[in-house]
């Protein structure tokens, strides 16, 4: 199929021919705004093919709000923003269907045991997390699409200081 800038240099040259009495800077004048248009054309033929680029191979879950326990006790939330980054062969328009199950292993996981940082109660584990979820997702998913998980932001619902150690006796 010929490119709308073939068909236009074409399309003049016939004019030229036809034109033949007439002076070549009319059928130049006459020419331009044809040019104009048929690059205009071929633009939006370009933006059409790249608005058809395939979309990230990953699936963002929803912020959930994860526990901090600490003996037993629960001491803060922080609100976690996930992303299971998928291999490039995994169909993610199937995978982000399963982001209520991904997010469901996710809460479920926390809760079991939490991903709670020795040194800070403001922020969750990420390497635990991480390793937790990529074990979850596997199950979800199926082996061999699951690349990674990353946690994308966390905010604690309450910003404490770490405890005091109780005094030795």
């Amino acid at each position: 199929m010929a490119s709308p800038l073939t068909r236009l240099m074409n399309r003049l040259e016939t004019m030229l021919q036809r034109w033949s009495g007439m002076l070549l800077r009319r059928a130049l004048i006459a020419a331009v705004p044809l040019m104009l248009l048929a690059t205009s054309a071929a633009a939006s033929e370009e933006k059409k093919k790249d608005d058809k680029a395939p979309v990230g191979q990953y699936v963002d879950l929803s912020p959930v709000a994860l526990p901090i326990v600490v003996d037993g006790r629960l001491v803060n939330y922080v609100f976690a923003s996930v992303r299971i980054n998928l291999v490039t062969s995994a169909n993610s328009v199937k995978l982000r269907e399963k982001e209520p199950f991904f997010r469901d292993a996710l809460v479920r996981a926390a809760h079991r045991t939490p991903f709670t940082k020795a040194s800070d109660y403001s922020a969750i584990d990420e390497a635990k997390l991480s390793a937790a979820m990529v074990r979850e997702a596997t199950a979800i998913a199926g082996r061999g699409v699951i690349k990674s998980v990353v946690v994308t932001s966390q905010s604690p619902q309450k910003r404490i200081p770490m405890p005091r150690p109780a005094p030795r006796r």
